[in-house]
């Protein structure tokens, strides 16, 4: 139950960082912080169908992480679902077509060979 749990967290979780990129892209850049132009980017933000989408994918993430701590330790459950940095890495070279660096790409598979040592240990 409990890999159930953090592939429930790790998936949802990684594709709702990839649907919130894809949206804020095609929404720009945010400049203007007053409290009106925040009303407005808020409301253009849920018509977005990226952010819209992302934000369901990270309701599932956190009540599957809610539903982790409740069975195993915190110890366990974070480290475990820090593998969604090795497939978001992933994600963004071949979905958001960026440039991943050998430094990134060796950051991410140390994050996953903890992940690893992490799972070793239950």
């Amino acid at each position: 139950m409990k890999w159930l749990l953090i592939a429930l967290i790790v998936i949802p979780g990684t594709i709702a960082d990839v649907l919130n990129t894809m949206g804020m892209k095609r929404h720009g850049e945010v400049c203007d912080f007053r409290p009106r132009a925040i009303l407005r980017l808020i409301a253009s933000l849920a018509r977005n169908p990226y952010v819209g989408a992302g934000v369901l994918a990270m309701a599932v993430s956190f009540f599957a992480l809610m539903a982790l701590l409740s069975i195993a330790n915190l110890s366990f459950a974070v480290p475990a679902t820090a593998f969604s940095y090795v497939l978001e890495t992933a994600l963004a070279k071949y979905i958001l077509k960026e440039h991943i660096g050998w430094r990134r790409w060796t950051g991410a598979s140390l994050v996953g060979c903890g992940v690893l040592l992490v799972s070793l240990g239950v």
